[in-house]
């Protein structure tokens, strides 16, 4: 069965918003690195319309450093999965996911293959109520912004995770890997 791995950039006071985080190049390679562990990516419309907006080619000349370049290549060419139901077609190599989302992701882990890799705050919650990441990723960054969103709002009840992995970046970030205790 391929694991469903969840990863986020968040601000040491548990801000999510990617406008609250200075990219750089080591993270960005840290993240294809993650990408690289995935046969396909599940996203939910927003994430999905921010990624497309950001990363979909091409680029404007000079739009981003070429440090990016291998992270835009990578999620480009990704398969994709959105969760909407108020899309009414998606492209950028991506398919809708429509219906029971616990029946279309089980349906999704037991494709053969390395992995899933989800991000975003609202679809991450909605598979941590239903027991279905397998692996958490927090890539805390040292910064406080004073505002949301925040992960994990209105979870029914609180998940014992267990360390399994750290890294920490010149910058300052760490990032940390989690598996759920089971």
């Amino acid at each position: 069965m391929r694991p469903l791995r969840f990863s986020i950039n968040v601000t040491l006071d548990g801000c999510c918003d990617h406008r609250a985080i200075v990219p750089d190049e080591a993270l960005h390679r840290h993240h294809v690195g993650n990408l690289d562990q995935a046969d396909a990516l599940l996203f939910g419309r927003v994430t999905y319309e921010m990624m497309e907006e950001a990363w979909r080619p091409p680029a404007p000349s000079g739009a981003r450093p070429e440090w990016m370049e291998p992270f835009a290549r990578t999620i480009d060419a990704a398969k994709k999965y959105v969760v909407s139901s108020t899309l009414e077609r998606v492209d950028w190599n991506a398919e809708l996911v429509r219906g029971d989302l616990a029946t279309a992701v089980q349906q999704l882990k037991r494709e053969p293959g390395k992995g899933l890799f989800v991000g975003g705050v609202k679809l991450a919650l909605a598979l941590t109520e239903l027991g279905l990441i397998d692996e958490y990723e927090f890539v805390v960054q040292p910064k406080l912004a004073g505002h949301g969103p925040t992960l994990f709002a209105g979870l029914s009840k609180h998940v014992d995770l267990k360390l399994v992995s750290r890294v920490e970046f010149d910058s300052g970030a760490v990032a940390m890997r989690y598996e759920p205790r089971r």
